[in-house]
């Protein structure tokens, strides 16, 4: 099984062979099979599926929280001094601790004295920095969240369902800043979403599985600009990936 886009420039290879859950007193749940596939120096890959598919026990293997599956991860997860950066659909922020701290205490302890304005100043959140997350917004924590797991310079940033809960304005501010960090750092982004539209608008790549057991079923290149993806091309896009793959993605 290889991945595809596999090279040995990717920041990530995934090749899962199998994953299977045995719960007590029930038949075994086969959640991913021949699942490959690989991330690119700076593109932002947007891997989608029906609910239930595998994409959290996908993540969960990648990330190294799950070590009992078939296959493997490049680099290994459990062996790399820098893994990925990872922004969970929650903020999970300390609420004793201050902006500041709670991104400070995410980065290995040699590390934690180093100067951190520009990333704050990029994010927009320098006057937040003494503050607790109870005070700030949820837009503004998921941008506090984002500062957490880029303050150790990954190569590769994980995003599960980074704006689910946002409203639009809140939503579109947050996929711009994390567009415009992947140009400015260029860095990868893989990113989960159940959203279409939001992964037609920043993607490079779609990524999409089947129903579970999860597998690659296509690989999707989205080659227009960023820039240029208007409200017709993404509809037309939307209504054309639905037509091919109609067990992924709904009308």
């Amino acid at each position: 099984m290889s991945a595809v886009g596999d090279g040995e420039d990717a920041v990530l290879t995934v090749a899962i062979a199998r994953k299977v859950y045995h719960p007590d007193s029930v038949e075994p749940v086969e959640a991913v099979r021949d699942l490959a596939f690989a991330i690119r120096p700076g593109e932002i890959a947007c891997l989608i599926g029906p609910s239930g598919a595998g994409k959290t026990t996908t993540l969960r293997i990648l990330l190294g929280l799950d070590a009992d599956y078939d296959g493997t991860i490049v680099p290994d997860p459990r062996a790399s001094e820098n893994g990925p950066g990872m922004v969970f659909q929650e903020p999970r922020l300390l609420p004793w601790r201050t902006v500041e701290q709670n991104v400070r205490l995410a980065m290995p302890r040699p590390q934690r004295a180093r100067d951190l304005d520009g990333l704050f100043a990029h994010l927009g959140l320098t006057p937040w920095r003494d503050r607790f997350p109870g005070a700030l917004s949820l837009g503004m924590q998921r941008r506090v969240a984002l500062a957490r797991a880029l303050a150790n310079d990954p190569r590769l940033l994980v995003l599960d369902e980074p704006f689910v809960s946002l409203d639009d304005a809140a939503a579109a501010s947050l996929r711009g800043l994390v567009v415009d960090t992947v140009d400015r750092l260029g860095m990868s982004v893989l990113m989960v979403t159940h959203n279409v539209a939001e992964a037609i608008a920043v993607a490079d790549r779609l990524l999409l599985l089947s129903p579970r057991p999860a597998s690659l079923v296509a690989t999707v290149p989205l080659d227009r600009p960023r820039t240029s993806r208007d409200r017709a091309w993404a509809d037309a896009t939307r209504q054309d990936l639905a037509r091919r793959y109609p067990g992924v993605i709904a009308e």
